[in-house]
């Protein structure tokens, strides 16, 4: 298909009244926001103090409470409070060795206030039921309030946002559209999105958005006919990565059907744009895709670019845990499933003013009838979006894969006794890793991170790691779902023999192989693997040897594959003898 040709829609069905609210864009564009500095670590959060001589004490069973009582006031020196009929004391006073001594007395411990647990006091948060399905201020429970976080950029590109809708009041560091005219959201979908990453939070205004240390990027790529170019895509990420994005989230979806090449709208320039993000250590997460855009419900491919390298696709769940019917399988490129379904954010005010008699103006309840009850994979990705984000904030030395990999990896396993009847143990189709759970995300970081791979992204003919010079050792991560394929580029004089040794990752089966430079790719599977294979290490193991001869002077590429589902680090020792 030509490039001009393909089209991207949004990852939620989208209605005439997108074209017919045309225009009225503002012409402001929010002033970038400093980053905030880390001020407290949540793990090491202040805890309050002990009231000062103040003291409770357990009487034990078979004691006189009114002795207990004389004894204590006469060690401490004034009289003791009973709480009776609960069997215990308090005392303002006295030594705590001493008092523990006195006969009667089943043990002492100092009286400290607990604080409040966290509630956000947005109002319309008791009807954002995927807040608590996703545990997103679970982890914050012992403080009053969230602390102050490095502040990470997070970019939207979708149709805009509502510029001056106060619950992104200070929340929007920069705005841009890439279609013409302001980044002013006419559809609402833009809106929508942002909102349930990074609406203010706490502000008793509305509702409260799951990333508060996020800063937006907003970048309008939707055309007035509800489409998205792939140039319009690509220069707003280009932008985005530019703007100091950290995470990109991408609620669009283009149809992908590897059956039907007629069918599948794989773009190159999605694709180059998307691993450019990477490259520079953005996470990109995307929508996997509805089924009522694609030919058949349910779908069984990830829509793009969900279903490109490093991306993580995310699936849609129901209210009672089961993956939603318009939710598209894969095996592969579904990674991790958040609520989908009866979803409430922000709305553009432009568009809610239509139901003036409705309430929540500004918000996605007085909205047209497919946001009301809002579903889509398009608003689980933001949630997903809003997980990476927090968790980046807390570890800002994170790289972005490990980061996507805490947050896939902490997610709750979702099957029948969650329910989804469909779903099996561990990871599926369905829901990949499963339940998205911020809470554990954060949790895990008082561990050992995932391992970092610098050498990313390697992952495929066009775009290999070159090794300068050998011998070299690599040490490098690889994992069958995310990131199947490193690329590694040599130079070999002709009848040179290049010795490659793979070990890792543990009990994982893994295909290596040589390739011609000039192959297109290092698929062994593909027709044109026969002109330019140049050997393939025997058998599927986690530990292989390859020796080969090159046939003539130039480049060529080792190619390492997870054959088999699996993931973890490895070690590539890359050597020549002399010609």
């Amino acid at each position: 298909m030509a490039l001009g040709a393909v089209a991207f829609v949004l990852a939620v069905p989208v209605t005439a009244h997108a074209a017919a609210a045309a225009a009225r864009p503002a012409t402001a564009v929010a002033a970038p926001v400093p980053v905030l500095r880390a001020v407290l670590t949540p793990a090491r959060a202040a805890a309050p103090a002990a009231l000062p001589g103040r003291y409770a004490l357990g009487v034990r069973p078979g004691a006189v409470l009114a002795d207990v009582v004389r004894r204590i006031g006469v060690v401490a020196g004034v009289p003791a409070e009973s709480l009776a009929p609960v069997r215990a004391l308090v005392v303002t006073a006295g030594d705590p060795r001493r008092l523990a001594r006195v006969p009667g007395v089943a043990w002492v411990e100092p009286v400290i206030p607990r604080r409040s647990a966290f509630v956000p006091s947005d109002p319309l948060l008791g009807r954002q039921w995927y807040v608590q399905a996703d545990r997103a201020f679970d982890y914050w429970s012992a403080l009053a309030r969230p602390p102050a976080l490095a502040g990470v950029r997070v970019a939207v590109i979708d149709s805009g946002i509502d510029l001056g809708h106060p619950d992104f009041r200070g929340r929007i560091a920069a705005a841009r559209s890439f279609v013409g005219g302001s980044a002013q959201d006419t559809d609402g979908h833009g809106t929508f999105v942002a909102g349930v990453i990074a609406a203010r939070l706490d502000d008793q205004v509305g509702i409260a958005g799951m990333a508060f240390p996020a800063q937006l990027l907003v970048a309008k790529v939707v055309g007035a006919d509800g489409t998205i170019s792939p140039e319009s895509e690509a220069r707003a990420i280009r932008w985005a990565v530019a703007s100091g994005a950290r995470v990109i989230n991408m609620s669009i979806g283009g149809l992908r059907d590897p059956r039907d090449p007629e069918r599948d709208t794989y773009s190159k320039l999605e694709a180059a744009a998307v691993g450019y993000a990477i490259g520079r250590g953005a996470v990109v997460v995307a929508a996997a895709g509805n089924a009522d855009d694609a030919p058949a419900i349910p779908w069984p491919f990830a829509s793009y670019p969900a279903a490109l390298p490093h991306v993580i696709g995310v699936a849609a769940l129901t209210r009672k845990g089961d993956v939603s019917t318009f939710s598209n399988r894969d095996p592969v490129f579904v990674d991790i499933a958040a609520p989908g379904e009866g979803i409430l954010s922000t709305f553009p005010r432009a568009l809610t003013a239509t139901r003036a008699g409705c309430v929540d103006q500004g918000y996605s309840s007085c909205g047209p009838s497919e946001y009301r009850e809002a579903e889509g994979t398009s608003f689980g990705a933001p949630q997903v979006t809003a997980a990476i984000a927090t968790v980046l904030s807390f570890r800002p030395r994170l790289t972005a894969r490990q980061a996507a990999a805490i947050v896939e990896r902490t997610a709750r396993d979702v099957h029948g006794g969650t329910g989804c009847r469909r779903c099996p143990l561990l990871r599926d189709q369905f829901t990949g890793w499963g339940a998205l759970d911020v809470e554990a995300a954060l949790r895990s970081l008082a561990g050992p991170p995932p391992p970092a791979d610098p050498l990313e992204p390697n992952d495929g003919a066009a775009v290999p790691y070159a090794l300068w010079g050998l011998p070299r050792t690599v040490a490098a991560t690889i994992d069958y779902w995310d990131d199947p394929v490193d690329v590694y580029r040599v130079r070999l004089a002709r009848g040179q023999a290049l010795i490659a040794k793979l070990d890792g990752p543990t009990g994982v089966q893994t295909e290596l192989s040589l390739w011609l430079a000039a192959s297109p790719s290092v698929d062994t599977t593909a027709a044109n693997a026969a002109r330019y294979l140049v050997s393939l290490a025997s058998g599927l193991t986690d530990s292989q040897r390859l020796v080969a001869v090159a046939p003539a002077a130039g480049f060529y590429l080792v190619a390492v594959r997870a054959a088999k589902p699996g993931s973890g680090s490895y070690t590539l020792r890359v050597s020549s003898t002399t010609p």
